[in-house]
């Protein structure tokens, strides 16, 4: 008799969860709260698995031996409760995935510079001929990839949520790029509740596993020192760590592991930023631990200018940048734009707040920012934090007014910078249908 596998969501992740599952004989059952759109659903029709949606039934779902969830429905509605107290497994896709591949995993979460380290990764993959799948939070499903494809390797960007639902889950090697406060709406407001999850990455992986690190985030060493992880522990760190590591020290990257170093001069790496001159470390400490050639990691390194909707320049017009770095979701993100963007800068910020504390960024405002657009359904907190060091705020109720507030307020030598600090959900489908909106209307100035 076929196992009943129930899919909660019917968006990238549940909809690739549904086609593994039919695939390894599951009898699958798809409901979404929501509409399901138009595309998944004949991709759901072509499977010929059965759904539904604008709701969930009790009687339908109740019945699972197995239910993946989605990573954007809590674990409070109504409808996982009762499936827990039914003491039925309610895991997320990642955890679902894994167990029917015997592919490599790499796995990278943090708060910011998953996309970017992910990229940076495939790309040095990619040069090396080495057979890949790029998946999770970065736009593809795992499980859909696990089902269609066979490669050597899986390099998965996993969020909090995903991770949220893991119980066996078990990378070869594990990246935590950083953790500040984030999602913490989705967490009572406990940021020990948000570390705990980035944790779970490390939290299954064995002494024969790695776990590379940003050594100079107090947040992560105070957790690393506290825990007994099995992992051998990688640091990367602008600092003179022990042991494995990679580390930047006059004005040159230097990974050593146990029988390999390699280095580049800092200055050759393709993305500025302190930020991302972490991220070159991260990627790079897992191309040497794959014995990767250093001059492929190399011309990786060097030819590297980044993903889209981070820190991305659009055009440039009557000398004033316009630069789109929608992904910035969070404060930790913002700051790292507001730092790296040379003054006098128009920035449009705002969206979904999910818990900010705007105070952290009160003195790169002052030092660098001479208006702001908000671009949100309640700018409240924006305005009354930096009201008193701004003169200029104004608010808009679209992206087409928000550039074209911009251009009216900019002169020649100053930045529009959009780095919203906040989730996309209020006036866009996501960060990416955010930012491709500012690039277009940016052109149709």
């Amino acid at each position: 008799m076929k196992r009943k596998l129930i899919i909660l969501g019917a968006g990238e992740s549940g909809i690739g969860a549904a086609i593994l599952g039919k695939q390894k004989n599951f009898e699958v059952f798809v409901s979404d709260k929501g509409k399901i759109s138009k595309k998944n659903k004949e991709v759901l029709l072509h499977h010929k698995i059965e759904w539904e949606e604008n709701q969930h039934t009790e009687e339908k779902i109740l019945v699972a031996d197995l239910v993946v969830k989605s990573p954007g429905i809590p674990d409070t509605v109504a409808i996982v409760k009762k499936l827990k107290g039914k003491e039925i497994q309610v895991i997320s896709e990642i955890e679902f995935a894994a167990k029917f591949t015997t592919a490599k995993i790499i796995a990278v979460t943090g708060s910011n510079g998953k996309t970017t380290v992910v990229n940076w990764i495939a790309l040095m993959l990619e040069k090396a001929n080495l057979k890949y799948c790029l998946a999770g939070n970065v736009g593809f499903s795992f499980a859909e990839k696990v089902a269609t494809e066979n490669p050597d390797y899986f390099i998965l960007e996993i969020s909090s949520f995903q991770l949220d639902g893991i119980v066996s889950f078990h990378p070869d090697i594990s990246v935590i790029t950083n953790i500040t406060p984030d999602h913490l709406d989705r967490y009572d407001d406990d940021f020990q509740k948000y570390i705990n999850s980035k944790f779970k990455i490390t939290e299954n992986q064995t002494a024969k596993d790695f776990l590379i690190y940003d050594a100079d985030d107090e947040v992560i060493t105070k957790e690393i020192e506290k825990r007994e992880i099995k992992a051998k522990k990688i640091p990367f760190s602008f600092k003179n760590v022990k042991g494995w590591k990679t580390e930047i020290s006059n004005n040159k990257m230097t990974t050593i592991l146990k029988d390999r170093t390699f280095s580049i001069p800092t200055e050759k790496v393709g993305l500025d930023g302190e930020h991302n001159a972490k991220n070159a470390m991260a990627a790079s400490t897992v191309a040497n631990l794959l014995k990767i050639r250093k001059q492929t990691i190399r011309e990786s390194l060097e030819c590297f200018h980044g993903v889209e909707h981070r820190l991305e320049k659009v055009i440039k017009i009557k000398n004033v940048e316009y630069i789109n770095d929608s992904k910035a979701t969070n404060i930790n993100s913002t700051f790292y734009a507001l730092k790296t963007v040379k003054p006098k800068i128009v920035w449009i910020v705002g969206g979904v707040d999910k818990g900010n504390d705007y105070s952290e960024l009160l003195p790169l405002v002052n030092e660098k920012v001479k208006a702001i657009i908000c671009l949100g359904i309640d700018n409240s907190r924006i305005i009354q934090s930096f009201d008193k060091c701004i003169e200029v705020i104004e608010e808009a109720h679209s992206m087409e007014e928000a550039v074209k507030m911009s251009y009216q307020i900019a002169e020649e030598g100053d930045t529009v910078l959009l780095s919203p600090a906040c989730a996309s959900f209020d006036l866009f489908k996501d960060y990416k249908d955010r930012g491709n909106q500012f690039k277009e209307a940016v052109k149709s100035l």
